[in-house]
C-alpha cells in the first residue's frame, strides 16, 4: 500500500542571529503513514515532536530551516513547495489542531464563521451550502443545536465544546491527514475521553490518517496503531504500539513507559535521572548516553545506526544492535 504522507531524512534546524549557533530540532527523521492510521509521536519536551509536524506543513518560524529530507505527500515534496502552493494543501488536504483552542480561535468571530472559513477557501462553498456544510461539521463534532451555535463566540463554550471546534475547522476541507498536537493538554480526563472516541469515529467515517503528538502514553495505547518515540531530535525507536509497550527496545522507551503510574503500586515512582541535552550541543555518540544507566564506552564515541527489530519495528541503540548481531 502506497503511504498517504512519506517523511524521509527530514532535517529542521534552527539558526541564532549571525548563524554563529545551530540547533538541530528534527535530526533525520523517517515514518510513513497511511489512510486510517494514527501514528503517535512520542517523547519529553523539546525531543522535536510539535518541529517535525510544523516543518511537514512548512509552518516554521523565520529562524527555522528545513536543510535536507524529503516530505512527500500524495506523491508530491512539500519541502520543495512554494508558501503559495502548500497554502492550497494546508487546510484542505492536510489539517493541523492544536493543543491550545483559545490560542487557535479568533475571539472576534463567531465559531460559525470561523467553521465556514476553510470550505469557504478550499471548497467554494457559498450561502446555503456553506451554512448546511457547518451545520454538519458541528454535528459531526457532536456540538449540540448547531443552527443555534453557529452564533456563539468562543469565550461562550467550554474547553472540551473549543476543541471540538478546532477539530470540526480541521475536518471542513475535507483533509486526507490531520496533525493533532496535544489536543487534549488541557481537557480534564471525562472531557479528553470523550474527545478521544470521537477523534477515533471521526476517523473511521472518513479514513483520515493521524499524526497524534502527546506526552501521555495511555492515550497512545488507546488510539494509535504504530508509535514514534522522539529524543533530541530523533526517532529512536518506532514500532506498532502492542509490540512496542510489550517489548520496548530502546533504553528511552523503557525509561519512559517505567515512569508511568501504575494503579495500585507501592514502588516509588521511577523518573529518567537528568535533563534532555542541549540541541546546540549534544553530546558525542548516542545523545541519550549521559542519561541512560544501560550505557556502554561504545555510546560515548559512537552515533547508533537505525536496527530493525521486526518486519514493522527499528531502534536507535548499540545495545540492540549488539543483540541482534550476535543473534
Amino acid at each position: 500500500m502506497i503511504p498517504v504522507l512519506e517523511v524521509a531524512e527530514l532535517q529542521t534546524h534552527f539558526f541564532t542571529f549571525g548563524g554563529t549557533r545551530v540547533v538541530k530540532a528534527v535530526d533525520r527523521v523517517s515514518f510513513s503513514l497511511h489512510e486510517g492510521e494514527t501514528l503517535g509521536l512520542v517523547g519529553e519536551s523539546g525531543s522535536g515532536k510539535t518541529t517535525t509536524c510544523l516543518s511537514i506543513v512548512g509552518l516554521l518560524p523565520r529562524a527555522a530551516r528545513i536543510v535536507g529530507g524529503s516530505v512527500v505527500f500524495e506523491g508530491e515534496d512539500l519541502t520543495r513547495k512554494s508558501q503559495r502552493e502548500l497554502r492550497r494543501i494546508r487546510g484542505r488536504r492536510i489539517a493541523v489542531i492544536l493543543q491550545d483552542p483559545m490560542a487557535s480561535l479568533n475571539p472576534l468571530f463567531t465559531i460559525g464563521r470561523q467553521v465556514a472559513e476553510p470550505a469557504f477557501f478550499h471548497q467554494r462553498l457559498r450561502g446555503r451550502s456553506l451554512r448546511e456544510r457547518v451545520q454538519q461539521l458541528l454535528r459531526a463534532v457532536r456540538i449540540p443545536s448547531p443552527e443555534r451555535r453557529m452564533g456563539d463566540y468562543p469565550h461562550e463554550m467550554s474547553g472540551g465544546m473549543r476543541q471540538r471546534i478546532v477539530g470540526a475547522i480541521a475536518l471542513a476541507g475535507g483533509p486526507r491527514v490531520v496533525i493533532a498536537d496535544e489536543p487534549t493538554t488541557n481537557l480534564d480526563v471525562t472531557i479528553q475521553a470523550q474527545y478521544l472516541d470521537l477523534l477515533k469515529d471521526i476517523q473511521r467515517a472518513t479514513g483520515v490518517a493521524l499524526i497524534f503528538v502527546t506526552h501521555n502514553l495511555g492515550i497512545v495505547a488507546k488510539m494509535c496503531d504504530r508509535v514514534a518515540v522522539m529524543y533530541a531530535g530523533q526517532i529512536i525507536e518506532q514500532a506498532p504500539v502492542r509490540e512496542l509497550f510489550d517489548h520496548p527496545g530502546h533504553p528511552y522507551t523503557r525509561a519512559l513507559l517505567g515512569s508511568v503510574p501504575k494503579l495500585g503500586s507501592k514502588e516509588p515512582l521511577y523518573s529518567i535521572a537528568g535533563q534532555p541535552p542541549n540541541l546546540a550541543n549534544l553530546p558525542a555518540g548516542c545523545p541519550f548516553h549521559p542519561r541512560c544507566p544501560e550505557a556502554v564506552p561504545r555510546c560515548k564515541t559512537e552515533e547508533p545506526r537505525d536496527v530493525r527489530l521486526g518486519i514493522a519495528s527499528i531502534a536507535r541503540c548499540w545495545l540492540v544492535d549488539d543483540d541482534v548481531t550476535r543473534s
